[in-house]
């Protein structure tokens, strides 16, 4: 049995050497202008920073070029890859074409982890990356288990999973939601814009609110929950998924140490002694949901069609 890298995403420096130090085998960083939903912004300083910490621990660092790039930001690309080249980071994640041909010739033998979060839905599409220079696909959140289990049993690549965080149900490139308001002159719905430009739609007839993420890259509007699926991790270790992914966006660093623990411990549970990982399951769910945010309730995402929005 292989078991899964346990991937985070930290919100700052310190946070990223804590959840190595909890059981990270992987971070993923960046800087907002070239990578999307970020946990923390990253600058150069940092990932040298977090590149040396996580290697004298052998965890890995992967960095963000996720973002929708404009051409204004095409000549960007070479120095900020050349960089990334020079710091022997071990993945770079990305989404646009335009990253992955300047990597060929910028970062050459750079790991990279095509990442769109919406289009990877199925195997031929995570092969074909695959045929272009990626090494690793990222499926899409709203994948069942089923799906998931099959792409990953056709797949010729490796296969990332998320299994624990708030999920992204749209984007634009625009501040469409603050900018309406602005205009409209009123907060309507949207509770608590502030300097950090977060906003939160609340919908009274279903008690839920949806946190905007609003920064360079747009607009994202994300889930109403978190998904979890710290008691449904075996079946895809049976099938050999290759990383399972814990986000970090809108949550503290004590949060991501203490999720991060969790599912260590139950990855190498299940790894050691499946029958024990089956009894203690629960124990761990509800350990989760102990440390979950008041208003941040948790469920199975859409590995079993819970999530509805």
């Amino acid at each position: 049995m292989t078991k899964p890298e346990l991937l985070v995403t930290p919100v700052d420096v310190a946070n990223a050497r804590a959840v190595i130090e909890a059981g990270a085998d992987a971070v993923m960083i960046g800087e907002e202008a070239f990578g999307l939903r970020l946990a923390g912004e990253f600058k150069r300083d940092d990932i040298k920073e977090v590149v040396e910490a996580a290697h004298d621990r052998n965890a890995s660092v992967y960095v963000a070029m996720n973002a929708l790039f404009h051409n204004d930001m095409l000549d960007r690309l070479p120095d900020y890859l050349a960089f990334l080249h020079e710091q022997r980071v071990d993945g770079i994640v990305f989404g646009d074409p335009a990253v992955l041909v300047n990597a060929k010739r910028h970062a050459p033998g750079i790991p990279l982890h095509w990442n769109t979060e919406t289009t990877v839905t199925n195997w031929y599409t995570a092969n074909y990356w695959g045929r272009k220079g990626s090494s690793r696909a990222v499926l899409a959140r709203e994948l069942n288990m089923d799906a998931v289990l099959e792409i990953k049993e056709n797949a010729e690549v490796q296969i990332e999973v998320q299994v624990q965080g708030m999920t992204c149900m749209f984007q634009s490139k625009r501040t469409l939601v603050g900018n309406y308001m602005e205009f409209q002159g009123q907060d309507l719905a949207v509770q608590g814009r502030s300097k950090d430009r977060s906003l939160v739609l609340h919908d009274p007839e279903r008690d839920v609110k949806y946190p905007i993420w609003e920064d360079w890259n747009g607009t994202h509007i994300m889930s109403p929950k978190d998904m979890c699926i710290i008691d449904e991790l075996d079946e895809m270790i049976d099938a050999g998924v290759d990383s399972f992914k814990i986000d970090g966006i809108f949550k503290d660093g004590d949060y991501l140490i203490g999720v991060t623990r969790l599912y260590r411990q139950a990855i190498d549970q299940y790894c050691a002694d499946p029958d024990r990982y089956s009894d203690e399951k629960e124990t761990w769910l509800e350990q989760v949901k102990a440390i979950q945010p008041e208003n941040r309730p948790i469920d199975s995402g859409f590995f079993f069609k819970e999530s509805v929005y």
